[in-house]
């Protein structure tokens, strides 16, 4: 890629660690120019051929919850409020709040874990583009982890959803979360039943438009993809029945109200609708995805001016094919991926070429993603650290810079928090902006500048032993690290250990030299003339190191 763009060349080495990976550690500049620009990019294209450490494997494998399958997940940490709102029925309200209390502070665990093996990978993994793709699709098809019963699943879901298929088909990426219980659960799909069908009662009466609406404006074709209200409930009614187990007898399909043909004028349905559930039968994927044939449509639609016969769960699969392909899908994922590596306003004319190459290839992203960096645009020394680091990048990056080893990952997921990005914590479907105006403001800048100066100082305890959380949600070091300085009005953290810290203070020329040295001289005159406590501190908090 030196040939490609007009970014010099001393630059070229930072910029592909810092838009490919979450930024530089200690020697790694030295080793991708000793490696060559070409060659660090087809490895991390094809992140296989990169070994991970063993530590980090033990320490992945090490998250039990993590391995869970979403059915195994709710019996272990569902299940058990469930039961005790049962068994404590007819005690008083103290004493019923105290056990389901009990019960979901112990079902913490599973997003304690989540977090860490997601941080975890990004510090410290040599598959660093997987990483930054696995937070761009999980983003890109966000779940909040808050609500309900996603609380024990976000963590699945990205696990089996979402990482697997980072680099592979678009279309197999929209399958797997379209499928999966957080999916199903956080956008309501798991309710969207057809009207008066035989298994529609309760809370599965009638039509939910939610994932549908979604599904075509934030994860495929765009809110201006061209698609009309009609498709929206004509998608709702082809993705009828995609949804959860439910009880035993329910599953059966038996005691519903009669099949009865239903007339549904407010989209565009062909001739002669009519009910037929040909086998009333259930189809159940390992994952914890249940069709239930019973509460769906199988009269036939016009989605998007395609004929989607009556068929049960394929037709949710013909559906999700006819947008995968679609180029307004191919021009709305392009924008977004042009937006995310290239510039906040990315230029038209790259869109206009990765969207045509998104659908000469069947959605590939490994290919689209290859033509980004292999494109002028990428290499132009106008997008040259133009992006703002997100919170979640900043703080990643902060002790990738440091070349620390985390035990404590508490302080770090604290300090996205307060900086408005917890992790799995968007409560809204179109996940977090990764533009500047969404995260430079003065409140973020002086917590991000107390967060570089607690870390920069050694005054961050990430080397203290890992928060244990045992069965009873009692933690071992339960005390927060972080907090909010209320009495000045703004968002400030505050680092009060209960015994000092063992970290050393990162070593503020290790920092410059792993950074590339990039560093205007208005930037250096003010760290050489801050005593040396502070030299580290004004580094990750220089103008610089906030931007990648």
């Amino acid at each position: 890629m030196r040939e490609v763009g007009d970014l010099p060349e001393q630059y070229r080495a930072v910029h592909a660690l810092n838009r490919l990976g979450f930024g530089p550690r200690p020697g790694d500049v030295t080793r991708l120019n000793a490696k060559g620009i070409d060659r660090y990019i087809q490895e991390q294209l094809h992140p296989e051929s990169l070994p991970i450490a063993e530590s980090l494997v033990s320490q992945v494998a090490s998250y039990r919850t993590l391995h869970m399958t979403p059915i195994a997940l709710f019996r272990e940490f569902q299940l058990p409020v469930m039961q005790a709102r049962r068994e404590n029925r007819g005690a008083d309200p103290a004493t019923l709040k105290t056990a389901v209390k009990d019960e979901r502070v112990r079902a913490r665990i599973v997003m304690r874990e989540a977090v860490e093996a997601r941080l975890a990978r990004a510090i410290g993994g040599p598959r660093q583009l997987q990483e930054v793709m696995t937070a761009f699709w999980f983003n890109h098809f966000n779940v909040f982890a808050a609500k309900g019963l996603d609380n024990i699943w976000t963590g699945a879901f990205e696990e089996t959803a979402i990482r697997p298929h980072t680099l592979g088909k678009f279309r197999a990426l929209l399958g797997a979360t379209a499928k999966h219980p957080a999916m199903l659960f956080y956008l309501d799909n798991w309710q969207n039943s057809a009207p008066l069908g035989a298994g529609s009662k309760g809370k599965f009466e009638g039509i939910n438009e939610n994932y549908a609406r979604e599904l075509m404006e934030l994860h495929t074709m765009g809110v201006n993809g061209g698609y009309a209200q009609r498709d929206v409930i004509a998608l709702a009614h082809i993705l009828t029945g995609w949804g959860l187990p439910k009880g035993r007898g329910q599953q059966s399909g038996q005691g519903g109200r009669p099949l009865r043909q239903e007339h549904f004028p407010s989209f565009q349905r062909l001739p002669h609708p009519r009910w037929s559930n040909p086998d009333r039968r259930m189809a159940v994927d390992p994952s914890g995805f249940y069709f239930e044939a019973s509460r769906h449509d199988f009269g036939p639609k016009i989605f998007l001016g395609n004929r989607i016969a009556g068929s049960g769960i394929q037709e949710g699969e013909e559906a999700l094919d006819i947008l995968a392909r679609h180029p307004a899908t191919a021009q709305h994922l392009s924008y977004q991926l042009a937006q995310y590596f290239v510039a906040d306003d990315p230029p038209k004319p790259l869109v206009e070429r990765i969207a045509l190459r998104y659908l000469e290839t069947d959605g590939d992203i490994r290919d689209v993603l290859a033509a980004i960096f292999a494109s002028p645009e990428f290499w132009d020394r106008r997008y040259y650290a133009a992006k703002f680091k997100s919170p979640y990048e900043y703080v990643v990056s902060s002790v990738r810079a440091a070349d620390v080893t985390v035990s404590n990952y508490r302080p770090l997921y604290g300090t996205m928090q307060l900086l408005g990005m917890p992790l799995y914590g968007c409560q809204t479907p179109n996940g977090y902006s990764n533009t500047r105006d969404a995260w430079l403001n003065p409140d973020a800048m002086m917590t991000r500048l107390s967060f570089a100066t607690a870390f920069g100082s050694g005054n961050l305890p990430l080397d203290r032993p890992a928060f244990e959380e045992d069965e009873s949600g009692q933690g071992a070091s339960a005390r927060s690290v972080v907090s909010r300085n209320s009495a000045v009005g703004r968002v400030k953290i505050t680092y009060q250990p209960e015994k000092p810290s063992r970290m050393a203070a990162p070593d503020a020329t290790m920092l410059v030299q792993a950074l590339g040295g990039s560093f205007s001289a208005s930037t250096r005159a003010a760290i050489e003339a801050a005593p040396p406590p502070l030299h580290a501190a004004l580094v990750l908090g220089s103008p610089e190191f906030m931007m990648r």
